[in-house]
């Protein structure tokens, strides 16, 4: 989409220069009023009217171009309209004074942090799981922020919209929360929860954090430019199972952790067996036959892969009986 931001480029002077006129302007108001009235009183009427109405249009010219002072702070910008036209973006800080008849709404562009409520997804394998994100974002196109989303549906307080800058954030938030709802749903249903589910190698919610939050943080990018806002990261700080399967998905978890455990505590428990029979052979400690090699091996094997602690018993016969 075009750009259509540009910089305001009307008569733009200093705000400190501006309130010395102005307080000048209201003190000749003010003085011409009471001296009108003071010729008024004396019988000099003609003269003393068009003092009267010369001060009043003062006065009133004065009062309108009190209205043209504005102030700025560092990351704050003002978007002027010429009677509903756009004017340009100003954001010059300091103090200054421009023409009054130019509408201004302000705007914030500072960074913006959201951190939104864990939503409920089917994962690709059609599993809930809750997700949530959190967001880091800031205004970067004040024209497309102002005119391209209708911020005045989507704030809590409508009549509050460009009269000051909560207002309008307040607005430009809110649209950031529903889109961002959307495009978590989107990016949490191409991938599964675990790799339990997926072929060996394919990325998962769990396993590819950063693969993840740069697709999260793409589509957010394409959905949050059409109201001008850039986002700086995007990442997902929370996911866990929907309390529906969390329990039924837990015992998953540990009867696979078991196995896992049982499989590396056989291969350890037959690599001591093969070491100890091939110690006792090679220093020749002792003579086994094959049925003494197996009732071996069976009593070694329960000692090392049961779960209790083995009770031993000694024979006090002899190998040959």
């Amino acid at each position: 989409m075009e750009n259509q931001e540009f910089n305001f480029k009307g008569l733009v002077l200093n705000g400190f220069l501006m309130l010395f006129v102005n307080f000048a302007m209201l003190i000749l108001s003010i003085v011409g009023i009471v001296y009108s009235v003071i010729m008024l009183d004396a019988s000099d009427g003609a003269e003393g009217g068009w003092l009267l109405g010369g001060s009043i249009l003062l006065l009133v010219i004065d009062i309108v171009m009190w209205c043209g002072m504005l102030q700025l702070e560092p990351n704050e910008a003002r978007v002027t309209t010429w009677f509903g036209k756009y004017a340009g973006t100003f954001a010059q800080t300091g103090f200054y004074w421009i023409n009054p008849f130019y509408g201004t709404k302000k705007v914030s562009l500072r960074a913006r942090n959201l951190d939104a409520e864990p939503i409920k997804v089917n994962d690709k394998t059609g599993n809930p799981v809750m997700i949530g994100l959190v967001l880091v974002w800031k205004l970067k196109d004040t024209y497309k922020a102002l005119f391209e989303v209708d911020s005045q549906t989507m704030a809590a307080n409508p009549n509050s919209v460009g009269s000051d800058t909560k207002g309008l954030m307040n607005a430009l938030e809110n649209f950031v929360r529903v889109q961002s709802d959307a495009a978590l749903r989107q990016v949490a249903g191409q991938y599964a929860y675990d790799d339990e589910d997926t072929k060996a190698g394919e990325p998962t919610l769990r396993s590819s954090a950063d693969e993840i939050n740069e697709q999260l943080e793409q589509k957010l990018d394409e959905r949050l430019a059409l109201a001008g806002i850039e986002v700086v990261e995007a990442r997902i700080n929370y996911l866990a199972y929907a309390p529906e399967i969390a329990a039924v998905m837990l015992r998953r978890q540990q009867a696979s952790a078991i196995i896992t455990a049982r499989e590396k505590i056989v291969e350890g428990a037959v690599s001591m067996v093969k070491m100890a029979l091939d110690k006792l052979s090679s220093e020749e400690i002792v003579e086994l036959d094959d049925d003494k090699k197996a009732a071996m091996v069976s009593n070694l094997l329960v000692v090392l892969c049961g779960d209790e602690s083995a009770q031993p018993v000694v024979n006090t016969g002899t190998l040959n009986h």
